[in-house]
């Protein structure tokens, strides 16, 4: 069963979440909070497999409480998913780079959130190309990555780095590249090690900020 933690500081939203998560018979809602100082005690306490994380919250917002549990080698089993709005696109950013699993949105579609919560247990992220497209390019270009750190990289993880940044999944990626996801795996996991990267999301931000594109 997953464990999964809310913490927002709107009660509605809380409850919204918790009703979509209630329905899924693999997962469990394992308490909730209303405030980042709450949710990081929350998080010590019950050590869930995921948290779904409101960016702004009054006192100790999201990205501080992300940087908190992911600075945390004992909550290292704990992914953070945020909870968020396009009027803070800029917050995304800074949480994907904080180390969050990946991202939801308040208003998504209601079978986007379990999707999300399953790819972050699986190692992955959900990443859809048609919402991170949207947020990181507001703050990215190419470039934005030192020429050096790319250099790396095999042409085939540098190829697969491509991928990734489009929002598929090893399978999908396997699919299109006519591998085996095992293989794809790898190749993420040695690009992620090379680059110096925590999460699957991050190494989406690398992709995109690099201008990295892939051949379809």
């Amino acid at each position: 069963m997953i464990k999964v933690v809310l913490a927002d500081d709107h009660e509605v939203v809380r409850m919204g979440l918790r009703v979509l998560i209630d329905r899924e018979p693999d997962m469990e809602v394992a308490g909730e909070a209303a405030t980042g100082r709450a949710a990081l005690e929350l998080v010590r306490r019950e050590r869930p497999d995921v948290l779904l994380l409101d960016i702004r919250m009054p006192g100790m917002d999201g990205l501080e409480t992300l940087r908190a549990i992911t600075a945390d080698p004992e909550l290292a089993g704990t992914r953070v998913i945020m909870v968020t709005t396009f009027e803070v696109d800029r917050y995304v950013f800074e949480a994907l780079q904080a180390g969050a699993a990946g991202f939801v949105l308040k208003d998504g579609a209601p079978d986007e959130l379990a999707r999300a919560i399953r790819a972050a247990i699986d190692g992955e992220a959900l990443l859809s190309p048609s919402v991170t497209k949207r947020v990181i390019a507001l703050f990215s270009g190419p470039g934005a990555l030192p020429a050096a750190a790319l250099d790396q990289l095999t042409d085939r993880e540098r190829e697969i780095v491509a991928w990734v940044g489009t929002g598929r999944s090893n399978e999908e990626i396997a699919k299109d590249l006519v591998v085996s996801p095992a293989t794809v795996r790898t190749h993420v996991g040695r690009a992620m090690v090379k680059l110096d990267v925590r999460t699957r999301a991050q190494l989406a931000v690398v992709a995109m900020r690099a201008g990295l594109t892939v051949e379809t």
